[in-house]
């Protein structure tokens, strides 16, 4: 059973910057496809960003494309997400999520793209 744990989520003014960790175990994390989700209140879990097993692809929502940047350590079972000019309507919490093999352009932030999620981190911006 793969096991996600989400850390990094923070209070943080507009303009800052954060780095979010997912660790992952219990699973082959060098050929999982792994992804960054998040949820505001009242809205629908979208996708954030996509990374295929070997760090090779990423694929980003246009909300955040020039801000955040996903990377992955497969030594250390890790994935990242660098998040910076960070505004208040980066507020949500943030998932983390992994699924065997790689995944399709058109359905990379598809939450049903996806096998395993951890429990979330939440990140708040004030502006």
């Amino acid at each position: 059973q793969v096991q996600l744990v989400e850390s990094g989520g923070d209070s943080v003014q507009a303009g800052g910057s954060l780095r979010l960790s997912c660790a992952a175990s219990g699973g082959t994390f060098s050929s999982s496809t792994m992804a960054w989700f998040r949820q505001a209140p009242g809205l629908e879990r979208e996708g954030v960003a996509s990374i295929s097993p070997r760090g090779s692809v990423t694929y980003y929502a246009d909300s955040v494309k020039g801000r955040f940047t996903v990377s992955r350590d497969n030594a250390k079972n890790q994935m990242y997400v660098q998040m910076n000019s960070l505004q208040p309507e980066d507020t949500a919490m943030y998932y983390c999520a992994a699924r065997s093999g790689i995944v399709f352009p058109a359905i990379w932030s598809r939450t049903s793209s996806y096998t395993y999620w951890g429990q979330g981190t939440q990140v708040t911006v004030s502006s």
